[in-house]
Parts: structure tokens; sequence; C-alpha cells
């Protein structure tokens, strides 16, 4: 799975923009549980949150619901945050050697270029290149309408898990293997499903028709990093502004 270069991450970034409105945005990200069976003599390390073994598909998902990166094969008790920051994807861009475009004013607006992001929800570290929600309830308005637009767009990685489990269906049940076989199910899972996406054509109007009339997030994330609080605040400005569109507003009535 290639890791995308120069005007490719401009590309993923224009679609990403003209499909949900949000800009300078590269790729979402989450991660999935894959059931499977706990091996002889390994104790609880595949054992997570939701009472079950399992290992953990890490992966950073297009406007197109393809993987742009996936990470297979971490232990089930594992937080997203940890697994991210430990994968090879994660651990670039929290270091800025990701090859990122130099950042680039948003729309509509000629100063204070901002960076390209990764959106994420709560259980990710905040961190200028990696943008979630801001925590928390009674948010004031400028804040819900930011945890808003993210979060429709960060649906395509929640679309792209869906997709997936439906068109391979080992992935609707446990997976009668251990783990090291259970990667390599995985993993060639997600590299056809790129594939099948590629060949049949991409379809996404369907995952827009339904708008979000609350917003509730787990409060699993981690400290914030300076700069990114301050990114993730010219994005709320801009989306209150020179970036605001009128679905918005239903949201906070």
């Amino acid at each position: 799975m290639p890791e995308p270069i120069g005007e490719q991450w401009i590309s993923i970034s224009n679609k990403f923009h003209e499909r949900t409105q949000f800009p300078n945005c590269v790729g979402a990200v989450d991660g999935k549980h894959i059931r499977c069976v706990n091996p002889t003599n390994s104790g609880s390390i595949y054992y997570n949150y939701k009472k079950y073994f399992s290992i953990m598909l890490m992966a950073v998902v297009d406007s197109e619901y393809c993987f742009i990166h996936i990470d297979v094969g971490a232990y089930g008790r594992e937080g997203d945050s940890t697994v991210f920051k430990e994968c090879p994807f994660g651990k670039k861009l929290y270091t800025e050697q990701l090859g990122l475009p130099a950042p680039k004013p948003l729309p509509n607006t000629q100063d204070k270029p901002q960076p390209f992001v990764v959106i994420g929800d709560e259980a990710f570290g905040l961190h200028k290149n990696l943008l979630r929600p801001f925590p928390g309830r009674g948010l004031d308005q400028r804040k819900r309408i930011f945890n808003y637009r993210l979060s429709r767009a960060r649906r395509y990685v929640e679309c792209a898990f869906g997709i997936l489990a439906n068109k391979w269906r080992v992935l609707h049940t446990p997976i009668q293997v251990g783990p090291d076989f259970t990667d390599k199910i995985v993993k060639a899972c997600c590299v056809l499903h790129n594939y099948v996406r590629s060949r049949d054509g991409f379809n996404f109007e369907h995952t827009l028709s339904n708008t979000l009339e609350e917003i509730e997030f787990n409060r699993r994330g981690t400290g914030a990093r300076t700069q990114g609080i301050d990114v993730r605040d010219d994005f709320a400005d801009y989306f209150m502004e020179a970036g605001s569109v009128p679905f918005q507003y239903p949201i906070v009535q």
C-alpha cells in the first residue's frame, strides 16, 4: 500500500474538500477491533475493553473510502492513540516526517496558512497535523460547529470499515484462527478492498444523506499540544466565517 507523495496529498485534500467541505484534510483515521482466537498462554493481551479477544486494524482513509495506510496486529487491549503513535504512519506524522505539503491558506482566505491535517476522534492526541473534536458538553456554537464539520468528514473511515466488513464477510464474525494468521487475512481484505473500489468506481453520496443532529464523543483522549490547539482554533474560526456553509447551522439550533 504505497504512501502518497507530493501531488497525491494535494489530490486527496482537494477531493476531501469537494465532498465534505473540510479543507486541507488528507485522511480520516480510526481503529477497528477484529475478533480472533486467543493463542494459548498469551494471557489477556488480546482481550479488549469490549470484552472479547481481538487484534487492531488501524487505518487512514481517503474520501473515496480507500485505505491510504493500514497497520494490523496490535494487541486488542491497546487504545487507539497508543496504537497510532506506534504505527509507522503515526510515528512519521507526529515527528513531521510524513512528507505533507507546506501549509497553505484555507479557501476564500489569503493569510494564516494552515497545515495539512488528518482527522480523528477524541481517542487520538491533538497535533498540528492531527485534529480531533473539542471535548466535553455544553460547548458554544463555534466549537459545536467545528465538531460537526469534523465528524461529517471523519465518517469516511467508519463507512470504509463498514464497506470492508460487508464485502468480506469473514470480518463479521470471530475469525477462527490465531492473531498471526488473522493479520494476513485482514491485510489481504484491505488490499482487495482498494482494488475493488478502484475497479468498480467510487460512490459517496449515500453516506452524506443523513445529518447528525447531536454529536457525542468518548472521552478517551490524551493531552493536546499547543500547536494543535492553535490549528484547531483557526479551523473553528474559519468554519464560522469564510468557510461557513448553510448545512452547519441546524446542528446548533
